[in-house]
């Protein structure tokens, strides 16, 4: 009898081994299941520690760089990213280099951020900065940083200023400006 429950049992665990991985899509109007297989993930993310991230707060080169660190759970940041966008467009051919950076959490990155991404048609270069470490790294960024989001650095070699906050697009062009010759 005991033989039996065991064979049972180790049927119904390698049963389950095979059985689909299901996944939880949420939106802002419904919940819906949907098999993993399903999901469709055609966007490359680029995914950098800090130490692989800093490449892109000290370039030299005569480009004007706005750096917007944001993430898909933020509302404020949601909002002021058509901004972005808008900036990106319209400045493209004056060497401005827009770069959306994403907090979100790496396990997010194929259910939340890649959908958005895509859902917004994000023309931005976006990357992800995966690096745990937060208060090793903000003040690196920013010895003010306290850590908010959204925060925003515009450069040009080495012309720098920081911002603990969110932009209209009034705002952003105007402050861009200040780094255009």
């Amino acid at each position: 009898m005991k033989l039996n429950v065991l064979i049972v049992v180790i049927l119904l665990m390698a049963g389950c081994q095979n059985k689909k991985k299901f996944v939880e899509v949420i939106d802002e109007s419904s919940q819906l299941v949907i098999n993993d297989s399903q999901v469709k993930n055609d966007i490359e993310l680029e995914v950098y520690d800090f130490e692989g991230f800093k490449t892109f707060l000290n370039k030299k080169d005569n480009t004007v760089y706005v750096i917007n660190f944001w993430a898909t759970w933020c509302a404020p940041c949601v909002k002021e990213l058509p901004y972005f966008e808008t900036l990106d467009k319209a400045y493209r051919d004056q060497d401005v280099k827009v770069i959306l950076v994403s907090l979100d959490f790496p396990h997010l990155y194929d259910k939340k951020l890649k959908p958005f991404i895509e859902k917004n048609k994000l023309t931005s270069k976006v990357i992800a900065l995966d690096d745990v470490d937060m208060n090793h790294w903000i003040p690196q960024v920013d010895k003010n940083w306290s850590g908010s989001i959204p925060a925003t650095i515009i450069y040009k070699n080495d012309n720098r200023k920081f911002y603990e906050d969110s932009f209209t697009y009034e705002e952003l062009e105007v402050e861009l400006k200040h780094f255009l010759n």
